[in-house]
């Protein structure tokens, strides 16, 4: 039996009749079906079946709208950009990562100086054929003599450890496999590095993981004499990683996935045979070292302090009762601090958008940085050394690189791309509104200036709104010829984010979850309040907790918007936690295991139960992909599945099933254009919008 509906394209969609289980659980004397259990198994015959056909009918739809090749092109043409990073200096080399436009991985590059030739120091587009090798972490031994870099293959979150001679740039047989959420951390001739044992065959991408170690590797060594430095049997559900400091003295241990925060211990790998002290172990509060002296460490911590300060440790004196406050809580929120040249370069987010401030090491203040605009910015240099990058972006700003002069507080444009757009044609702004609870909730807005507020306007509406996450103004693109055709690019400063600090992340949590999804739709309220728009003219999309955050939106008010693009979404909140490390998420969201109170109360939001047959739901492009170890896929096709079976009405309900990648990060660039036309062309045309794309 096969499902069909209409769609706009006036021919009617004919969707799988996806097979139901007549699995049931028991929640708290509750009974929850759950019907398309059977394609949480993403590894069999009869799911990767389903995925062919659905993606037959998605391409099928997509390849029906006029405009999808045109966009594709504009989009390619405007991603053909030329992309470099500032540099940065080890061991009196400067290097930098430059993609030259359309090239699937950025290459690392290396000079002997910053006007010197540069070449090719590692390029991970030779990898692999097809570009889905990334690389996502580089660490250099102290001397200089050894590079290691990890590898993530077709997006997945397991990472390969390799080990590189810097000079002869020849690869070393040292190969260290199912690491995750690590990188390299050198001292003397090996390096510490956080990994599981080896998963169960067919389990790779959604087993559970569990009992996180810590290893360390001497070079030249294979993996199976890996030192095992540290593990805990008593908390497997647990995340272990460690880092030694810039001078080797110390070796830090970091615990979390328990709690908001983590624990923290460190080593004195001066003094033979010394043990791990604890220095702070309350998993609700953040505690990192930013800086160590031979005598000192320097902390960033919200102990006691929801925005955020900057705290010191004697070395011989380092348990957090005997911490001094070097930087204090102030009303803006730190989101970041590095010791450059000496000096503490701390940003604070004021609304959203950067606001560096240098401090001398004393806690006092040197000076204020005034930067180009509202935006985002980042710094870029040595503990010992003068010369220092700043890093700036903005909605209508490219990513570009200043060369900063700390002596004089002024800097001058080092490197600027060129992408075939006009800023001076555009302009961006915050504006705030008023949630349910009558909180305020600021919003960036995005358009061509001249913009007429005629309730005629599309809109593109992105949030997140989870796990301390900050979203600050930043470049895309993909964006321009949504903006280019007269759309309106709003992103929402939701609570659940770091923005404002740690209450308003406390605030889309748990039992508060709900706030999130209030403030997201009061947004789409305010813009039609306000006459920029009207439902139908509005899209929704978001990705991971985001995706979330679209599927709430979506299944509370299916008539406030014009289509919905919940990407790599975690949709089944009440069986996310068996899943890879979904586990972690449990502080964010609570679990339909621990009280009857968080399962009624996560039941009630959760995307996949709150789908009701028979109701016309807007729009919708669900998207994943298949080797997705985060948020496993399995949260989208049992979503998209039951949204065919509900959906009353022509509007399309499909869903895009990536190959050969993951949760998004080191996607080779060719699958990121193909999925931005696919993505922006499903949106423009279920907002009717008649686009014309030119230079």
């Amino acid at each position: 039996m096969l499902l069909s509906c209409g769609s706009k394209q006036n021919k009617p969609i004919t969707y799988p009749q996806t097979k139901k289980v007549d699995t049931v659980d028991v929640y708290f004397g509750t009974e929850v079906p759950d019907p398309y259990r059977w394609l949480e198994d993403d590894r069999s015959a009869e799911t990767a079946e389903w995925v062919t056909l659905e993606n037959e009918i998605t391409d099928a739809y997509l390849a029906e709208i006029p405009f999808r090749k045109p966009l594709l092109d504009r989009l390619t043409e405007l991603a053909n950009y030329e992309k470099v990073s500032a540099p940065f200096k080890k061991h009196g080399k400067y290097y930098f990562y430059k993609n030259d436009g359309l090239q699937n991985q950025s290459i690392l590059y290396v000079q002997d100086s910053l006007k010197a030739e540069p070449k090719v120091f590692l390029d991970p587009n030779k990898l692999s054929t097809d570009g889905t090798v990334a690389l996502t972490s580089l660490s250099f031994s102290k001397d200089g003599k050894y590079v290691a870099y990890s590898v993530s293959r077709s997006g997945s979150d397991w990472r390969e450890i390799y080990v590189m001679d810097t000079a002869t740039r020849t690869l070393l047989d040292d190969h260290i496999e199912w690491a995750k959420f690590s990188g390299a951390s050198w001292q003397g001739d090996g390096f510490y590095y956080s990994a599981y044992d080896a998963p169960a065959k067919g389990a790779e991408f959604s087993g559970k993981n569990e009992n996180h170690k810590i290893y360390y590797h001497k070079v030249g060594t294979p993996q199976v004499k890996d030192e095992l430095i540290y593990e805990n049997k008593n908390h497997p559900l647990r995340f272990y990683s460690a880092s030694v400091s810039e001078n080797e003295n110390i070796l830090f241990l970091y615990e979390s996935g328990e709690g908001r925060g983590n624990a923290l211990f460190m080593k004195d790998l001066r003094k033979p045979n010394s043990e791990f002290q604890e220095l702070a172990s309350d998993f609700e509060y953040s505690y990192y070292p930013i800086d160590v002296t031979d005598t000192q460490i320097y902390f960033i911590t919200n102990y006691e302090a929801p925005n955020y300060r900057i705290m010191r440790a004697e070395i011989n004196k380092p348990q957090l009762k005997d911490w001094t406050e070097l930087i204090g809580n102030k009303e803006t929120v730190i989101s970041s601090a590095d010791v450059i040249d000496n000096k503490l370069f701390v940003n604070y987010d004021k609304d959203a958008s950067s606001h560096p401030i240098i401090y001398n090491l004393d806690g006092t203040i040197l000076q204020e940085v005034s930067l180009p605009s509202v935006g985002s910015v980042g710094f870029s240099g040595d503990k010992d050394d003068k010369e220092c990058f700043m890093v700036f972006t903005s909605f209508t700003t490219p990513t570009s690189i200043y060369q900063y002069d700390i002596a004089n507080n002024s800097y001058e444009l080092f490197n600027a791309p060129k992408v075939e757009f006009n800023p001076e044609e555009y302009e961006s702004y915050q504006v705030f509104f008023e949630s349910k609870d009558g909180t305020k909730i600021p919003m960036f807005l995005t358009h061509k200036k001249g913009l007429k507020k005629d309730g005629t306007n599309p809109i593109y509406l992105y949030g997140y709104g989870g796990f301390n996450i900050s979203l600050t103004p930043s470049f895309s693109a993909s964006r321009i010829p949504f903006l280019e055709n007269g759309g309106i690019y709003a992103q929402v400063t939701l609570r659940g984010g770091g923005e404002y600090g740690e209450a308003w992340h406390v605030a889309g949590t748990k039992m508060n979850k709900q706030n999130v999804f209030d403030d997201f739709i009061g947004a789409a309220e305010y813009l039609i309040k306000e006459n920029f728009t009207t439902p139908k003219k509005i899209a929704i999309v978001g990705g991971s907790n985001g995706g979330l955050l679209v599927g709430a939106a979506m299944t509370q008010r299916p008539e406030l918007f014009g289509a919905a693009v919940p990407q790599v979404g975690v949709m089944d909140m009440l069986r996310y936690h068996k899943f890879t490390i979904g586990w972690n998420w449990a502080s964010d969201y609570g679990t339909s295991e621990e009280s009857k109170e968080m399962f009624d109360y996560l039941y009630a939001y959760s995307p996949l139960h709150n789908l009701k047959p028979s109701k016309n739901y807007p729009p919708t492009l669900v998207t994943t992909a298949d080797h997705d170890d985060r948020v496993v896929p399995a949260h989208s096709f049992k979503f998209a599945a039951r949204l065919q079976e509900c959906n009353e009405g022509p509007n399309p309900t499909l869903i895009r099933i990536d190959t050969n990648a993951g949760h998004g990060a080191g996607k080779p660039m060719s699958k990121v254009l193909e999925e931005q036309a696919d993505t922006y062309s499903f949106i423009m045309y279920n907002l009717n919008m008649n686009p014309v794309f030119t230079k």
